[in-house]
């Protein structure tokens, strides 16, 4: 069973659903329940052509909802009888359902969580781990959502900002191991920039293939996570280094500053070092200061106070992340590293086995469990 395939195909068919006249809820309802028949009957029968099984299965049920429901009624004579066979389209819906997911009559939070699920092909915990929110509350946001947009018109043009935000989600959730999301973040979001001059597109792909470009040195051969400053910068892509520097340059040439841009300088910066040492954190802090005014985020704030402590050295930096909430993810983690720096091993072994306790992920957690034990091995 190729769960890539399913998750591709997935916008594609919820697109022709909508097309042939199916609400955005009920195409995704059908086509979600398409994919279980599709889960539990292809492995012994592969269909010759994925695609149109899929739209006939979902359209089969979307009208057997449409019949069985009898507020329903009027959709369903406009829908009318089922379509003449023949071949399925080829287009590609993928970008056309992240606008409609972004619909202006949605909060940007519930359009994100929509797309994710319905597009992005995220599960609802996946997406709630995304939102640090429990996985319930996700799922009745999602529901939410679908219902509102249930008998709005789908024709209304969707938020570029909303649309920005949802591509680097599901990049960064690639960026976490499902290499096909980021390979799909990274197509999507080059078409969106051949369509837009908006800066914060061009500065979108920049930061995306920036980050993909370190994807070979981020693990090791048995699955380890290798942190930047320990990283075969040998093996990072170059063409793709260089292809990322110069659409930022293009985009931050415009000079209308947004946090996409902001965050691809500072990859940028990153890529261009021969190591750890030869970095410029001056000029990361820099960006990152600009990059705070910007969003107020806490994360951003977080990040600022471990270059701080690059630039500035290691007390510098804790003073910097006393400022921030001691409640963020990666906040333990942060003071490990930058109390290892200041020599206070200790505390820092400490602070890495605390922080392996609420690790986000497995990798993650064994990282931290291997730090704390090397920095316990150098007290002995």
């Amino acid at each position: 069973m190729n769960e890539t395939l399913l998750r591709e195909l997935v916008p594609a068919v919820i697109g022709v659903l909508v097309r042939r006249g199916a609400d955005f809820a009920s195409a995704e309802d059908a086509v979600q329940d398409a994919l279980i028949r599709a889960l539990q009957t292809w492995p012994a029968e592969p269909p010759r052509d994925p695609k149109a099984w899929l739209v006939a299965v979902a359209w089969r049920r979307f009208i057997d909802t449409a019949r069985a429901e009898a507020s329903r009624r009027d959709r369903e004579l406009a829908v009318g009888a089922e379509p003449r066979p023949g071949p399925v389209s080829a287009a590609d819906d993928t970008l056309w359902l992240y606008f409609v997911c972004a619909h202006p009559q949605l909060p940007a939070s519930a359009a994100v969580a929509l797309t994710l699920r319905a597009v992005g092909g995220l599960t609802t915990r996946q997406i709630a781990r995304a939102y640090l929110v429990p996985e319930a509350t996700m799922g009745q946001r999602i529901s939410r959502a679908k219902r509102r947009i249930a008998d709005l018109p789908l024709d209304q043009p969707g938020d570029l900002q909303t649309v920005l935000r949802v591509l680097y989600l599901v990049f960064n959730e690639g960026y976490g191991g499902h290499v096909d999301l980021v390979a799909e973040a990274i197509r999507l979001t080059r078409q969106l920039a051949a369509l837009s001059s908006e800066p914060e597109v061009a500065g979108l792909l920049a930061l995306m293939l920036l980050h993909h470009a370190r994807r070979a040195s981020r693990t090791g051969p048995d699955g380890r996570l290798v942190p930047l400053r320990e990283q075969d910068r040998t093996l990072w892509d170059t063409t793709m280094i260089a292809e990322g520097v110069t659409i930022l340059q293009s985009a931050l040439a415009r000079d209308r500053l947004g946090e996409y841009q902001a965050q691809a300088a500072i990859a940028a910066l990153h890529a261009d070092a021969r190591s750890t040492a030869e970095t410029d954190w001056v000029q990361i802090v820099e960006w990152y200061d600009e990059l705070l005014r910007l969003t107020a985020s806490p994360i951003v704030q977080l990040n600022r106070a471990v270059a701080v402590g690059a630039a500035d050295g290691p007390q510098a930096g804790l003073a910097a992340l006393a400022e921030v909430e001691p409640s963020l993810p990666r906040y333990t983690a942060a003071a490990a590293y930058l109390h290892e720096s200041a020599g206070d091993l200790e505390r820092a072994a400490d602070l890495y086995a605390e922080a392996a306790r609420t690790a986000n992920s497995v990798p993650e957690r064994d990282h931290l469990i291997r730090e704390a034990a090397r920095v316990r091995h150098l007290l002995s």
